[in-house]
């Protein structure tokens, strides 16, 4: 088999593998798939994004080398891409993160030689880091010369990077996409994807998957464990009416979707992946016998081994959850009402 070589790192960005998952729910007549995001060089789907957003600029020459600064808010996934770009083109990279971005996450930030602001208190409205988060970019914005905001929360960019996401699916597939489950942050993945579906007529069902306790979807504002997945405020991105329908997915779903994963198909993914596969389980008694079903998965669990994987973390957060995963999934699905309100 020929391998293709590549000028640099970034070219590596994209074209990640679609795998047929056959052991997760093996009792239910339908084909799914997984589309696996870890394996861009950042090891998230935010590569996509972020290389949207700054590659533009570089070409242009509005972002030049040595004096150009990058400013961008982000709890994780974004900042590792956008830091590993920044690196590559020799720009100045400043993330402002929150106490929730994990110490692995930050590591990487600081190999990539990324200036890191820390936020540490919550808004006082939403008790989230995210408001506070905004306005610290927007007082560096206005006291850094040269300094560039690509603001994945409002870049038509971000989703723009995401029609080729699903592009890759559409074609990699013998057939087409009956559901797609895509979790949700900024809407830039479930947007982009959504505007593929539409602009080539295809059947497919776009499911978002919100977490409980974020405010894309209407719900009201509670305060949530992991990051990367919902929202505590809107982004100008949304639009309610993108897809087709919205579930939401406790913290505890979460954990309970990426154990089972692990498990049962030795996937070792993140958070919001583990809301999709929890999504997945609830919608497939009424899904139709033979349907593809195509769930995206951001980015893997290596930056989870201290919290979803951590059995410390889960029982102190849960209590005992074990028989959650280790019991036959068709059997449940659904958390109780009293171990989602542990969340």
């Amino acid at each position: 088999m020929s391998t293709q070589t590549l000028k640099g790192i970034l070219g590596t960005i994209g074209a990640t593998p679609l795998v047929e998952l056959e052991r997760l729910y093996p009792s239910y007549p339908v084909r799914i798939f997984a589309k696996v995001e870890r394996f861009n060089p950042g090891g998230s789907i935010k590569d996509r994004s972020a290389l949207s957003m700054l590659l533009g600029k570089v070409r242009s020459g509005e972002l030049v080398p040595g004096r150009s600064v990058v400013v961008e808010s982000s709890s994780g996934n974004l900042a590792v891409g956008m830091a590993q770009i920044c690196r590559y083109f020799n720009l100045r990279f400043i993330c402002v993160v929150d106490a929730k971005t994990t110490e692995q996450n930050l590591a990487l930030l600081r190999a990539y030689g990324a200036e890191v602001e820390m936020v540490t208190e919550r808004d006082p409205e939403t008790a989230e880091y995210l408001p506070m988060r905004m306005r610290r970019v927007r007082s560096l914005l206005d006291r850094l010369p040269h300094a560039f905001w690509p603001n994945q929360y409002a870049n038509p960019l971000n989703p723009r990077a995401h029609e080729e996401t699903m592009r890759e699916i559409h074609q990699a597939l013998d057939r087409d996409v009956d559901y797609l489950i895509c979790a949700t942050s900024t809407t830039g993945t479930l947007n982009g994807c959504a505007a593929y579906v539409r602009r080539h007529g295809l059947a497919t069902q776009v499911v978002a998957v919100d977490a409980i306790g974020s405010v894309l979807f209407g719900q009201l504002p509670a305060r949530r464990l992991l990051p990367g997945h919902g929202a505590s405020i809107q982004p100008e991105l949304l639009d309610p009416a993108v897809p087709d329908r919205v579930m939401h997915v406790s913290d505890l779903d979460c954990v309970v979707g990426c154990r089972r994963l692990v498990a049962r198909e030795a996937v070792l993914a993140g958070g919001s992946s583990g809301a999709t596969v929890a999504a997945l389980g609830r919608l497939l008694p009424e899904i139709p016998a033979g349907a593809a079903c195509v769930m995206i998965f951001p980015d893997g669990g290596d930056r989870y081994l201290d919290t979803i994987y951590s059995d410390p973390w889960v029982s102190g957060h849960f209590g005992d959850a074990q028989h959650l995963w280790k019991e036959p999934m068709e059997l449940s699905d659904d958390p109780s009402a009293d171990e989602v309100a542990a969340c």
